[in-house]
């Protein structure tokens, strides 16, 4: 029987370390469903009590499938564990599993936190069972262990054997500045296997000599069965390993693929391309075209004696099948393949055609068109369902706009204060009558929205619970005929989310795009009849 592996996701703590990146609580909450749907074993939510954003985030679970870990620090010297606020907030979280971050680097011991090297033990083992006596399971990060066991050997493995015998489900050995190479990995975790079994046995792996993903292989060969990482390798410095690298590497190859088995099956796994371009969208960011695995440019051929060979035999030029992770296959000069990868798509968002149904290629070839105009569905499923329903014919028209404007005006008000202030008008054409509505908003597309949802005659009790929570903007080619792209997220009183893609050399214009289909949607899958 293959052994098992674990895969712990750190996106919501150490990936939110990332310069650039800052998650709100409906971030958050995004990212933890976009996790379950790729099959991690854990979630790590962040911090609960050292800031009131990961507080909240811990008030209620967050996960189904997964195990919703809370992280913190070991207690403090000189207090018990049951009187430590810090170990508190942690078993007060609606937590299954915590995750207590300990120094194993003697030298951290004693000029971090100035204690006797004994009473940092003393700390990992109470900490380990006060958690185990509140029904969570514990787990250890040895904090800098590799450089503490490069420079003081038995003191980090005192530190992990204490964690271990106090009962922690998890050791996990952190490479934490991410200087050390694949093969001092592989060494040192064999030496810690000794005397820890491998199957408590966990790394975490920075990435700031490359080599993060390297590492993590070389820790399971050496004998650990936890991998810890972030989506797209987010996190502080350079970042974490890569979880989704990981995930795609140990699922399909060799020996990995034999030797081993993940909670993540072949559904989860078609799921990796569309999860790792959620999260940058989510984010604001470009996807890294090159990514492994999931980049735009992963399974791309150019003209030549390359693209002629992968049309004769894919195998030739691409060491995987790109559907498996749900990426596509693309030629350049003759744009080949993708049927499969957007029937699954489309199987995903609730809409069911056959292999050999002609109605495949049409929304195929208006994907690749609209593509080509800068839009990108991958976080943007609302539109991408719209685009497939008007494809079909299955988009009714609601209500036509007729025209739109949009002013803003910087002026003194009545007390003498500078303020900017932005009115819209929308003109719209429903059965025959012509509405008209103006609102004021804090920026055009805000007054932009309140007009448009201001009067839909018949149609207007279907949207009123609609609110805009997330605005992002993204210059899809560069210079002054610069194409802009907008995404916008609404929600409903039922707590449905969806997200909408606009695109126009205008952001205004792109904007309004993105709103009409989020209204569209709602009315659409809330069956509003035309």
């Amino acid at each position: 029987m293959s052994e098992r592996l674990y895969l712990y996701d750190t996106t919501l703590r150490d990936g939110a370390q990332t310069t650039g990146v800052d998650f709100s609580l409906s971030d958050k909450i995004a990212v933890a469903r976009l996790l379950e749907q790729i099959g991690v074993d854990y979630v790590e939510g962040g911090y609960p009590g050292a800031n009131p954003l990961d507080t909240e985030f811990f008030r209620e679970k967050r996960t189904r499938k997964a195990a919703f870990t809370a992280f913190g620090m070991t207690k403090r010297s000189g207090r018990s564990a049951a009187n430590d606020p810090g170990v508190a907030a942690l078993l007060d979280a609606q937590a299954d599993a915590i995750c207590f971050v300990a120094k194993s680097w003697d030298y951290h011991v004693r000029v971090a936190l100035e204690i006797a090297p004994e009473e940092n033990l003393v700390g990992i083992r109470e900490s380990v069972a006060a958690a185990i006596a509140r029904g969570r399971e514990a787990m250890v990060d040895c904090e800098h262990f590799f450089d503490g066991y490069k420079a003081n050997p038995e003191y980090a493995l005192a530190c992990a054997k204490a964690a271990n015998e106090a009962g922690a489900r998890w050791v996990i050995l952190c490479d934490t500045n991410g200087g050390t190479l694949p093969h001092e990995v592989s060494r040192i975790v064999g030496d810690v296997a000794a005397h820890v079994p491998g199957a408590h046995l966990g790394i975490h792996a920075h990435d700031d000599c490359g080599c993060a993903v390297a590492n993590s292989l070389a820790a399971v060969e050496a004998g650990a069965r936890q991998i810890q990482g972030t989506l797209n390798g987010l996190g502080e410095r350079c970042g974490n390993a890569n979880l989704v690298t990981l995930l795609a590497t140990l699922a399909l190859k060799e020996p990995w693929r034999s030797l081993y088995a993940l909670k993540a099956g072949p559904e989860e796994l078609g799921r990796l391309t569309q999860v790792s371009r959620a999260l940058d969208e989510l984010l604001n960011r470009a996807p890294n075209r090159h990514a492994p695995f999931v980049g735009a440019s992963a399974f791309t051929t150019k003209a030549g004696i390359h693209a002629s060979a992968v049309l004769k035999d894919p195998k030739t030029y691409e060491h995987i099948d790109p559907e498996s992770v749900g990426n596509i296959r693309r030629v350049l000069v003759s744009d080949q393949g993708g049927k499969s990868n957007v029937r699954a798509e489309l199987e995903r968002i609730g809409i069911d055609l056959e292999k050999n149904d002609a109605r495949l290629s049409r929304v195929l070839e208006e994907l690749k068109r609209k593509e080509a105009a800068g839009y990108a569905y991958e976080g943007a499923d609302a539109s991408f369902y719209l685009l497939v329903k008007r494809v079909l014919g299955e988009a009714p028209d609601y209500f036509d706009v007729d025209r739109f404007s949009v002013n803003v005006e910087r002026r003194f008000n009545a007390i003498g204060e500078l303020v900017t202030v932005a009115e819209a008008i929308v003109k719209v054409k429903l059965d025959g009558e012509t509405l008209i509505s103006a609102a004021e908003g804090n920026g055009p597309v805000n007054a932009l929205d309140l007009a448009l949802r201001k009067d839909l005659g018949k149609y207007q009790g279907f949207i009123e619970d609609l609110e805009l929570v997330d605005y992002k903007v993204r210059i899809f080619q560069g210079g002054t005929d610069a194409v802009t792209r907008v995404l916008i997220e609404s929600t409903d009183r039922d707590g449905e989310r969806w997200t909408t893609v606009g695109v126009s050399p205008n952001i205004i214009d792109a904007s309004f795009e993105a709103l009409l289909d989020s209204i569209v949607y709602k009315l659409l899958v809330r069956g509003a009849k035309p």
